[in-house]
């Protein structure tokens, strides 16, 4: 099974683009960020006729995942338990849940599509935010890979953390100054991984960015991040046989800001009498 992630920053505008990667790259999976549309105006002709189905959260031109395979979607969720809401300038338990999150079942394997928020500056409502989402997906992370260890589980997408110092180009992004990089932050991230859950991409690819902002010739310079990532439960690292960041992506006609990350797996088949309960 061939699984990627890319953060296609506007579905509508570039669904030409992602159709293409995928029959080109034979993806039997692909997780997407940042479509940017509701379901209803989802491009779904276009992958239809390359023979992938799709499961979409979307709720307006913001944020907004989705999961496109060549295989059967099932058990589908838009959200993972305690993950919070966000209103500006409100606080409390029930604000309203951003479309960052799918769910779903792929030949055995589960896996998220998430778009982790951004955070915006250290002081923003937006950064306790985020670090209230990191902290409730590794809960989640945490009852998932115990309760089902022997599932292959995966969270893809745009985590918006640069973990490691070498996965920070941008001069513009400081630590002590700006997000993606503050200690809390990577911590949220590391977290993840005592979860149950490992890179599985760095060890094949240890270098090279996933994301260069559009202004000030950033890509050209090569003054980018990676942000983007497959963390994997251990059967799902075990299953990876290559791995590769396209950064050609980021070239040609109306590209996104981000490039695709690309994982192989080898699968033993899991026994379909196991049971497949995710909440």
């Amino acid at each position: 099974m061939r699984i990627a992630t890319w953060n296609v920053n506007s579905i509508r505008t570039r669904y030409g683009r992602v159709v293409d990667f995928m029959v080109r790259e034979d993806v039997d999976v692909l997780a997407m960020q940042e479509i940017k549309c509701t379901a209803e105006q989802f491009p779904h002709d276009a992958f239809e006729a390359a023979g992938y189905e799709v499961a979409i959260h979307g709720l307006s031109q913001w944020n907004g995942v989705a999961i496109a395979s060549r295989v059967p979607i099932s058990d589908v969720a838009t959200e993972f338990p305690g993950m919070p809401g966000f209103l500006k300038g409100q606080e409390g338990p029930d604000l309203p849940k951003e479309a960052r999150a799918i769910g779903a079942t792929v030949d055995g394997v589960r896996v998220w599509s998430l778009y982790v928020p951004n955070g915006r500056s250290l002081g923003d409502p937006h950064y306790t935010y985020k670090l209230d989402w990191l902290a409730a997906l590794a809960e989640h992370t945490r009852a998932e890979t115990t309760a089902h260890p022997e599932v292959p589980f995966a969270l893809m997408g745009d985590f918006n953390i640069a973990p490691l110092d070498e996965d920070n180009g941008d001069p513009a992004v400081v630590e002590g100054f700006s997000t993606h990089v503050s200690q809390p932050e990577r911590q949220a991230f590391f977290t993840l991984e005592d979860a149950g859950v490992t890179d599985v991409v760095r060890a094949l690819v240890p270098t090279g960015f996933t994301y260069w902002d559009y202004k000030q010739l950033k890509f050209v310079r090569n003054e980018g991040m990676r942000i983007d990532f497959i963390l994997g439960s251990a059967p799902f690292a075990e299953a990876v046989t290559a791995a590769t960041i396209h950064r050609n992506e980021r070239k040609g006609d109306a590209p996104s800001d981000h490039v695709p990350v690309l994982v192989d797996l080898e699968l033993s088949r899991v026994d379909d009498d196991l049971p497949m309960i995710f909440g």
